[in-house]
């Protein structure tokens, strides 16, 4: 799902600063080329710098200061939160267009002889998910507890363990796993806490804040697993990756705003723990944290990383006056991506309360900012920042490749029939983040869906009434290019690599009707690329109607995908439409709930998409109880993994093995207490 991302005010739960922002779109298809658009605006730091070229707060009252002048450049005008200084709508846009709806590298992941792994964006950065697997033993997070079953071999499949979390104010969100240990990252609210670094109260309680734990097990004992060490930071988990031992973890804090205008006491900064250093919480000080002048919010960004290898390595942390949204991390580098307001056309207040035109509406300007991280043995150092118009989609609209970085963005409002309409871009920035090359102008009036860069190639998909893919030469980092495009009906939110010269496209079709187009059932597109020119959908193929969703178009690690095995496997949420609702024809009518669990397809360039079973957690009375719609149940297959020979999907209340060949049942374990 499309989410949406608004700069906060008073009272605003802060969880929606972790959110991708997005605007309303609307209208037009085209493309124009770099040449007749503005050039970039671009914010940049010397990188190569000894110094980090970004204040401090220096003290309590400094951050109260800002925040002070932050709050009364905040005015109302016309339903939008709007500074007077002329910057962009505070307010969070729409999240999806009026007229519609629905909302790296090169190689893939090695596939595993044995075992698959969670579906990554790069190859050896590790992303948590809530199912892990190493090759004999099923790791699993839901909000409850962790469950670790024996897997393999499948007639001997058992819950080995569970790790509960009942008293603890803990709430699981996603797991790493490795050779060693086990790695837990969730939610707590501890009841009290001492922080050891406020000098004015010694261990003197504070009141509970949300912290993001990364809890450490040692598994060499299945049965019995040995928690060794917590990291804890405050505020809300945005994402966090791990290569090697290695562990990054990204939150968002809110400011406590009543208690910095009300209480005469200092407030202590946000707090964090690594209890292989102290089991007392500290707060991070004033004189270090940093922030942005030109995006000062009232809340805080923390970025922190820890070495597992080594509890006497302190954890690094580095906090700053601002937000995160979107994540993306290479090997080397960690970038932080932030949408910030620029400009606003500033309109006179109008005293009626009917809705204005849209061309009279503000313009509102965006950009992303970019802050990068080097990346040593679970060590951060700041390495600068910089800058493009517009607003990312999410995390695979960013790409490292040989010392460049390349980021796709829209700018302006798909709803908009003026100069404010959206359009697509493409930057690449080098090595200092400065501007290296540019593509602006990408099919005016509609607004990115999904993005896949692939070494010297980039693939992006626009969409208002059809599905435009682009092809993109990004080999010269100064001049990239459109190659060619393809336009046809739906679009896709995700793209994965098949090979160099073919795209998997998981999305949805849809029909038009005049300027608006409907979506229909998921889509599947195998794109063929040879011919860079004239790229071609080779094969497609469509799940069910109207109505009919699946994780893996808002999460791509619900993909299990395996080009060796010919073999493409997600979970799915299937509506089909009645006999009666066919023969009406009504492009607007949802179908009724049919299915969910896993479609295991067979898929290679010879036959295209070859659906070989499906497999459910559902119960004959299951089905009978759904009625027209079906929502969360804990027998919703979530994952699919391969061990060996063996496929198995996992819900919350159960685990189901099968046959990788024939798809035949070999054993049902039920996980419910």
């Amino acid at each position: 799902m499309k989410k949406a991302i608004g700069f906060l005010l008073s009272g605003v739960l802060i969880l929606a600063a972790a959110l991708a922002a997005e605007g309303i779109f609307g209208k037009k298809e085209s493309v124009v080329v770099a040449e007749e658009m503005p050039s970039v605006y671009l914010k940049q730091a010397d990188a190569s710098s000894s110094e980090e070229p970004i204040p401090v707060l220096g003290s309590y009252q400094q951050l109260k200061k800002l925040m002070k002048e932050y709050e009364k450049k905040q005015v109302i005008r016309d339903g939008y939160a709007v500074a007077e200084k002329a910057s962009a709508p505070v307010m969070a846009p729409a999240a999806s267009s009026p007229q519609m709806e629905a909302g790296t590298t090169a190689k893939t992941v090695a596939d595993q002889a044995s075992f698959s792994s969670t579906n990554v964006q790069v190859q050896g950065v590790d992303e948590a998910d809530v199912v892990k697997t190493d090759g004999t033993y099923l790791y699993q997070a839901t909000q409850e507890e962790i469950r670790i079953i024996r897997a393999y071999p499948a007639d001997r499949m058992e819950l080995v363990s569970r790790i509960t979390y009942d008293e603890q104010r803990f709430s699981p969100q996603e797991i790493y796993v490795d050779e060693k240990r086990l790695v837990v990252i969730g939610h707590s609210q501890p009841e009290m806490v001492r922080d050891s670094a406020v000098k004015s109260k010694r261990f003197a309680p504070i009141p509970s804040p949300m912290m993001v734990q990364a809890l450490i097990y040692d598994i060499s004992e299945k049965s019995t697993p040995r928690l060794t060490r917590t990291l804890e930071a405050a505020g809300y988990y945005v994402s966090s990756r791990k290569i090697g031992s290695s562990l990054y973890l990204v939150t968002n804090k809110g400011l406590d705003w009543y208690a910095i205008n009300n209480q005469a006491e200092e407030v202590p900064g946000p707090l964090y723990r690594d209890t292989a250093q102290s089991a007392d919480y500290r707060s991070v000080p004033y004189s270090t944290i940093r922030y942005f002048p030109e995006a000062i919010q009232p809340q805080y960004l923390i970025v922190a990383g820890a070495n597992l290898d080594d509890p006497k390595q302190a954890i690094s942390v580095h906090t700053y006056l601002g937000a995160g949204e979107n994540i993306y991390a290479s090997q080397d580098h960690l970038y932080v991506a932030v949408t910030q307001d620029t400009a606003i056309e500033a309109k006179p207040a109008s005293s009626s309360h009917l809705p204005r035109k849209p061309e009279s509406l503000p313009v509102a300007e965006y950009e992303t900012q970019l802050f990068r991280f080097a990346l040593k043995n679970g060590t951060l150092a700041y390495a600068g920042k910089g800058a493009v118009p517009g607003r990312m989609l999410n995390q695979f609209s960013i790409d490292e490749h040989n010392k460049f970085l390349r980021i796709a963005t829209t700018t302006g409002e798909m709803w908009r029939t003026d100069e404010g309409t959206s359009k697509n871009n493409l930057y690449v920035l080098d090595s200092e983040l400065k501007l290296s090359g540019k593509l602006e102008g990408i099919a005016p009036g509609e607004k990115i869906y999904s993005v896949r860069f692939m070494g010297d190639r980039a693939y992006m998909v626009t969409f208002k009434q059809v599905d435009p893919l682009f092809v993109i030469d990004v080999k010269d980092p100064s001049s990239p290019k459109i190659l060619g495009a393809l336009k046809i009906p739906g679009y896709s939110d995700y793209l994965h690599p098949y090979d160099e010269n073919h795209v998997i496209g998981f999305g949805k079709d849809a029909v038009a009707d005049k300027d608006m187009a409907f979506y229909q059932g998921m889509k599947l597109a195998l794109f063929d690329v040879s011919d860079v020119s004239n790229p071609v959908e080779k094969f497609q193929t469509i799940i069910g109607d109207r109505g009919t969703d699946s994780e893996l178009l808002g999460n791509h690690k619900a993909l299990l995908f395996s080009k060796e095995k010919e073999l493409l496997a997600f979970p799915v949420r299937v509506h089909e439409l009645t006999p009666k609702q066919k023969a009406a024809r009504d492009i607007h009518a949802y179908g009724e709930f049919a299915f969910q669990g896993a479609y295991v397809y067979k898929l290679n360039q010879q036959e295209g998409f070859v659906l070989r079973g499906s497999i459910t957690h559902l119960d004959p009375d299951d089905l009978k109880k759904a009625g027209h719609d079906w929502y969360d149940s804990r027998k919703n297959v979530e994952r699919i993994v391969y061990i060996g020979d063996t496929l198995y999907t996992l819900s919350r209340e159960k685990v189901k093995a099968n046959d990788l060949g024939t798809l035949a049942e070999r054993g049902t374990l039920r996980l419910s207490k």
